[in-house]
């Protein structure tokens, strides 16, 4: 899935800010605890930041899967109603297929007798 470069920045700058560090070297692939070093204190302070940066509010109950940078940065994307469109559909309600694109055929070349 492809995130929204803006929202995937501003919350690397929110963490960047928080732990004193520059927010190119926050990568969306970091566990919050495991690899930033923050306990729970902090990850309920960088999620309040989060809250106030895009004026939205995150229940309790979904902290616990806000485990890594990227899960952050997809569940405010899905909240903000920016995450990546579905595939298409059809009209029968299933997704389209991509279709392989055949080559054009060569003629055939007569053989003289």
């Amino acid at each position: 899935m492809t995130t929204d470069p803006t929202i995937s920045l501003k919350i690397r700058t929110a963490l960047a800010e928080y732990l004193k560090r520059d927010p190119d070297r926050i990568l969306v692939t970091q566990h919050l605890r495991d690899d930033l070093g923050l306990d729970s204190m902090a990850v309920i302070e960088l999620l309040y930041r989060i809250e106030e940066a895009f004026d939205l509010q995150i229940p309790d109950q979904d902290l616990v899967g806000l485990t890594t940078v990227g899960h952050v940065v997809s569940y405010v994307e899905k909240r903000l109603g920016k995450s990546a469109p579905a595939a298409p559909i059809k009209k029968s309600g299933k997704p389209l297929k991509a279709t392989k694109q055949s080559k054009p055929s060569k003629p055939k070349s007569k053989k003289k007798s």
